[in-house]
């Protein structure tokens, strides 16, 4: 019953990723679920809570999980008792886990991203930690360099997810942009709180959208060396180009959501399932 809970939220949540799982074996798919429901449930806590002390007490609760505190508890819960299991059977990295939730209080608070290393730090912890989990489970024995590929695809797929997601952010008064480059390029906070797209606004997140770049085309000669046991863990990141090249069209307007479609993003991934390298394509539109 739990993993038909975790694979129906990764479903509902999660389309990239989903898509992503069924190109994996499927003796594993069980495991990347859990770990994919997880992370949702991670991520999607700030839109659940009313204050930040109770997504602290949720957090907190993960963490006495992973370290095996409320037993009982955690074995009813439809998330927890299939990941610990998953951690288990596959003999997955608690510490990145940890580092994960720890990260997540970041978006608990309204406090703004200081600097460009903050970013990828918090990139690192959050969605590099998540692939290098996938590739845990779907590689039995460890792939050589597989964590210099996991950080390098995960800081690409994160950093155009906030990216994307800066409309949403904007409106509840977050801040993924650092404070660090909006000022290298004399843009101020307050046009971000005043949906202003200034030029300078759309100079620092052109910025933010060459680092995202960088760390794609980073991904290339170290997914060469990699076996394609892994490449599942890294489909997610097929519409990377897709969307940062939606993002550089001439009537991009930060603070409207940029979309493309479900079929088009499917395709991207089935694409990227046959041939890994062309998730690097830099014309797609």
């Amino acid at each position: 019953m739990s993993d038909a809970y975790c694979e129906a939220l990764v479903r509902a949540a999660d389309k990239d990723r989903f898509l992503a799982i069924l190109f994996a074996p499927a003796e594993h798919r069980a495991a990347l679920f859990a770990l994919y429901a997880f992370n949702l449930e991670i991520a999607r806590i700030r839109e659940v809570v009313r204050e930040p002390l109770a997504g602290e007490i949720r957090l907190q609760w993960w963490n006495d999980a992973l370290d095996g505190a409320g037993r009982g508890e955690v074995a009813a819960h439809p998330v927890a008792s299939p990941l610990l299991a998953a951690i288990a059977d596959y003999r997955l990295s608690v510490e990145r886990f940890k580092e994960l939730i720890a990260a997540r209080r970041f978006d608990l608070h309204d406090e703004p991203m200081e600097t460009l290393a903050d970013l990828e730090s918090y990139a690192d912890k959050t969605s590099s930690n998540l692939i290098a989990l996938a590739g845990e489970i779907l590689a039995s024995d460890r792939v050589p360099n597989f964590s210099a590929l996991a950080h390098q695809a995960g800081l690409a797929y994160a950093i155009t997810g906030l990216l994307k997601a800066f409309p949403v952010h904007a409106a509840r008064g977050q801040l993924y942009v650092p404070i660090e480059v909006l000022q290298r390029h004399g843009a101020r906070r307050e046009d971000v709180v005043a949906r202003r797209p200034t030029p300078q606004l759309r100079a620092a997140l052109a910025e933010l959208r060459r680092e995202a770049r960088r760390h794609l085309q980073a991904v290339r000669p170290l997914l060469a060396t990699a076996p394609p046991t892994v490449t599942p863990a890294l489909l997610p990141l097929a519409a990377t180009a897709a969307i940062l090249a939606r993002m550089e069209r001439s009537d991009y307007d930060p603070f409207i959501p940029v979309e493309i479609p479900q079929w088009r993003g499917q395709w991207l991934i089935w694409r990227a399932a046959r041939r890994p390298t062309r998730m690097f394509a830099q014309n797609e539109s």
